[in-house]
């Protein structure tokens, strides 16, 4: 059977079906994939006059790690997620924004889908491309962890079941919160300041829309690709802290935000991002940004979510 392969411009790869010298046809594919918007690998062999295509299946499931100068951490973790529980339900996007030390190198050596920025854009920029890659490969569910190895890899499966699990409503969660300060989460140890933080945060998200969440600054999130389409776009998150601040937005556009406890580590090695003077700096950005989602959501009517029309699943 002879084959002939055509490529379209942006990559477009097309198989179809042609008359076989020997009377015989057989199909391979009628239809063309767009490698650069799948995501998917396609290897051809030609053994013996006969072409084998090969897919190599996405996963519905996408890790995004965030990482910024973590060559002391990263390592351990990405050895975690290369075990078999987790590599057969996930893939896994390491955003490296703008690392100064191996970070780079190392997410490379161990083969995992690497996004380098050229610049430091902060940790919630690096999120929202990762968001944005997983739209247009077309993820059904995403995870977000840190690459300091606080967040135990064991949360994964117990997020991705819980976001593919209907609640009592019917329907299943659009944004699920591994949180720290559960019953039944791990004993994790954080400074009178940072409680009375999170204290005021939580206030502060029940005085806004009624819901009270335990850790409003957690980093171990699932997400809908309904959740990460509207973080995707531009706007809907920020590009900073991205924490209290993003859970009173979906609570007050109608996602179903849930949390569960989670297995949490303090940060091996390396300096936390909120270190120095920038807990303050944080506090007061945190504060404004809470008054001004608020007043956008509330009093503009501005911030529409995404509705389960525009999903493309």
């Amino acid at each position: 059977m002879h084959v002939k392969s055509d490529i379209a411009p942006g990559g477009c790869v097309g198989l179809r079906r042609e008359p076989s010298a020997y009377g015989e046809s057989r199909l391979l594919t009628e239809r063309a994939v767009c490698m650069g918007l799948w995501g998917g690998e396609y290897f051809l062999q030609i053994i013996k006059g006969e072409m084998d295509v090969k897919y190599r299946e996405q996963k519905d499931l996408l890790i995004i790690m965030p990482a910024y100068n973590e060559e002391q951490n990263i390592t351990g973790v990405l050895k975690q997620l290369a075990s078999p529980e987790i590599s057969e339900i996930a893939d896994v996007l390491v955003m490296n924004d703008a690392s100064s030390d191996y970070t780079n190198w190392i997410v490379k050596k161990h083969g995992y889908a690497l996004i380098t920025n050229v610049f430091n854009l902060g940790y919630g920029s690096a999120i929202q491309l990762g968001y944005k890659y997983a739209i247009r490969r077309r993820y059904k569910y995403i995870i977000q962890m840190d690459a300091d190895g606080q967040h135990d890899v064991c949360n994964i499966s117990v997020i991705y079941e819980k976001l593919k699990t209907p609640g009592e409503n019917g329907e299943c969660p659009d944004i699920v919160l591994g949180s720290r300060f559960m019953e039944g989460s791990s004993e994790f140890q954080v400074s009178v300041f940072k409680k009375i933080a999170y204290a005021l945060f939580r206030r502060c998200i029940k005085i806004a829309t009624g819901r009270r969440i335990n850790d409003p600054t957690t980093g171990l999130q699932g997400l809908s690709c309904r959740a990460a389409l509207h973080y995707s776009k531009f706007g809907n998150f920020d590009n900073s802290y991205p924490d209290a601040n993003m859970l009173i937005q979906m609570l007050l556009l109608g996602y179903n935000v849930v949390e569960i406890p989670a297995v949490m580590h303090n940060r091996g090695f390396g300096v936390s991002m909120h270190s120095g003077l920038k807990p303050f700096v944080y506090m007061f950005r945190m504060m404004f940004s809470i008054m001004a989602v608020v007043f956008r959501i509330k009093v503009l009517h501005i911030g529409m979510g995404v509705k389960k029309d525009d999903i493309f699943f």
